[in-house]
């Protein structure tokens, strides 16, 4: 795993988030200058507490801002050369990036091949059929279950939502929350899976997660948000090695620190000006 990521470093960033802002209902400003890249071929990931605007930065990429009144008003957006600000759904669906919610939402009152059938509803080729072979390979659970999908286990909902994101066929895929209400076993079992597709597949991954201790596990490279901004970046080993991700993140540390935004000493390199 370690020599792909390294291989992976090496490559041009596939997205690039370069100072966005980010307001809903044309008042509440949300992101506030935000900055990232994921190179092609990568798992990199997002960590921060609860409202620190993770899942908003994900739509930000993947369009779905606009399905609750938020806008990008300020810096870019850009995969793959091209700038995707405040495009529609669909259309970035298209271009390759697919988010799986927080939440996983699923449509319950469909089967598992039609929730599959629906992750692949941008594609005219006839590879679809094969494809949701694929993802029964991935996750053979899911060829058992014939009945409708909201009587799927939580973790096995979390693997069709993920297989529904592959039927997409796409370049990279947004993942919010994969571990949220799954036992430590299928946590386990889950980011096992991601790790597999991201190696054998090549699809790129932006993870938000508040299982910190397991995200860094599986990335090559993490950003830390608080309050609407980017806190802190590093690689994995030099973030599971500092001591404010210990205390504040993996339970660890000097207990007399609270917030990073109480810290003098942290230093972020500042890469996008």
């Amino acid at each position: 795993m370690a020599e792909a990521a390294t291989r992976a470093e090496t490559k041009e960033p596939i997205l690039t988030v370069n100072n966005i802002e980010v307001v809903y209902d044309e008042v509440i400003l949300v992101l506030r200058g935000v900055s990232l890249e994921v190179p092609e071929g990568a798992i990199v990931t997002l960590l921060g507490p609860n409202g620190a605007g993770k899942s908003t930065t994900l739509k930000a990429i993947s369009g779905l801002l606009r399905t609750e009144d938020g806008e990008v008003t300020r810096g870019q957006v850009t995969f793959m050369g091209e700038t995707i600000n405040n495009r529609a759904p669909e259309e970035i669906v298209r271009r390759g990036i697919f988010q799986v919610m927080e939440g996983r939402r699923i449509v319950e009152d469909m089967t598992v091949i039609e929730n599959l059938r629906l992750g692949a509803y941008t594609r005219r080729d006839k590879g679809v059929k094969d494809d949701i072979e694929m993802v029964f390979d991935y996750f053979p659970r899911l060829r058992e279950r014939t009945g409708l999908a909201g009587y799927l286990s939580g973790g096995e909902q979390q693997m069709l939502a993920i297989g529904r994101a592959l039927m997409a066929r796409p370049r990279m895929i947004l993942l919010d929350e994969p571990s949220m209400g799954l036992s430590p076993l299928l946590v386990k079992e889950v980011f096992n899976i991601i790790r597999t597709i991201n190696r054998e597949q090549g699809i790129t991954m932006l993870l938000v997660e508040q299982n910190a201790n397991m995200a860094l596990r599986q990335a090559s490279y993490g950003y830390i948000m608080e309050s609407g901004k980017i806190v802190l970046d590093g690689t994995r080993e030099e973030l599971l090695n500092n001591e404010d991700v210990k205390e504040f993140y993996l339970g660890g540390g000097d207990d007399e620190r609270k917030s990073f935004k109480n810290l003098k000493s942290y230093r972020r390199r500042k890469r996008w000006l």
